[in-house]
């Protein structure tokens, strides 16, 4: 088998459409990851594509690495589901580098209908997830409240102050690139609650310098470390206790919109390189029900409405 074999072999889009549609998906990660609070991952289970994302990450196993070692690049391809993964990075990507500024500057400008349409999108999404659950019964109902619950006191937490040092840095990145794939936790705002975010991203904008280098591969290190291991964890629950785990990470969603109501009172906040950052917030009720709280309601109504559309659609090619 060659390497072009090898490509088309492995899981993921067979057309020059499924690319586009997938990419496309990708982005919406990517724009995702950039808000804060808001999770790529629920976009992946939004878009119908979480599975498929566990399994590719999954796919860089043992006998990747043996094959990287042996430089055997055809049956490095043949193992890892590169066919899925780098369309849909792609798309993060290219999110992340054009959006960037964009999400920013609205959501500095315009921030309740920004958030009004999250609320939306996620709203919907927790009715899309909350479906596959299956079967209700008292087990999952009660998976569903603990992952609530812990949710929406993890999303009000205030940032700690922790040691900088590479064995932490390793511990901050495993936890928060799993954040980063579950449904309704933001992995940048994990490491804003452990005190990491100024630390990492000052490191990231001088790499060169021998110390932050030492800092961004630890840092590495325990995101592949951290995902790698995860992704296998919620694999198994995924396929031996789907319905308890899917109730989970429901309730992961339902308790992260505290997180994403769009009216807030800021109590709390620090300068982070010039921008400010919000430790702590308290949800209000809208101030005035005037043009600004029509156009939040009708953008949640057209959030919630573009996920419907979009189970309804996936579900119609089933």
């Amino acid at each position: 088998m060659n390497f072009i074999q090898a490509w088309k072999n492995g899981p993921g889009p067979e057309s020059a459409r499924d690319y586009l549609v997938l990419i496309l998906k990708g982005i919406c990660m990517g724009v995702a990851d950039i808000i804060p609070g808001v999770s790529g991952g629920t976009m992946a289970f939004i878009t119908g594509i979480y599975d498929n994302l566990i399994d590719s990450i999954r796919s860089f196993n043992g006998r990747f690495i043996k094959s990287l070692l042996k430089f055997d690049l055809t049956g490095a391809v043949a193992e890892a589901h590169l066919k899925f993964l780098l369309p849909l990075l792609f798309g993060i990507v290219v999110a992340m580098v054009s959006m960037a500024r964009v999400i920013h500057t609205l959501l500095g400008t315009h921030p309740v209908q920004v958030w009004s349409l999250f609320f939306g999108l996620i709203a919907a999404s927790i009715l899309v997830v909350g479906r596959r659950v299956g079967e209700i019964s008292a087990k999952n109902i009660l998976s569903g409240i603990c992952g609530a619950v812990f949710s929406y006191f993890l999303v009000g937490l205030i940032p700690v102050t922790t040691p900088d040092t590479l064995w932490f840095v390793f511990i901050c990145a495993s936890i928060s690139i799993c954040a980063m794939i579950l449904p309704g936790i933001s992995g940048a705002f994990i490491l804003l609650l452990l005190g990491k975010y100024e630390f990492i991203t000052g490191a990231i904008r001088n790499p060169t310098n021998l110390e932050n280098g030492a800092i961004l591969l630890a840092f590495v290190c325990g995101c592949a470390f951290g995902i790698s291991l995860f992704s296998r964890v919620l694999h198994f629950l995924l396929e031996k206790h789907h319905a308890i785990t899917v109730s989970l990470l429901t309730g992961f969603m339902a308790g992260a919109m505290r997180k994403i109501w769009p009216w807030k009172e800021v109590l709390d906040s620090v300068v982070i390189r010039g921008k400010v950052h919000v430790l702590s917030e308290a949800n209000v009720l809208p101030p005035a029900y005037d043009g600004e709280f029509a156009s939040a309601v009708l953008l949640m109504v057209a959030g919630f409405a573009a996920v419907i559309i979009l189970e309804w659609v996936s579900s119609a090619r089933d």
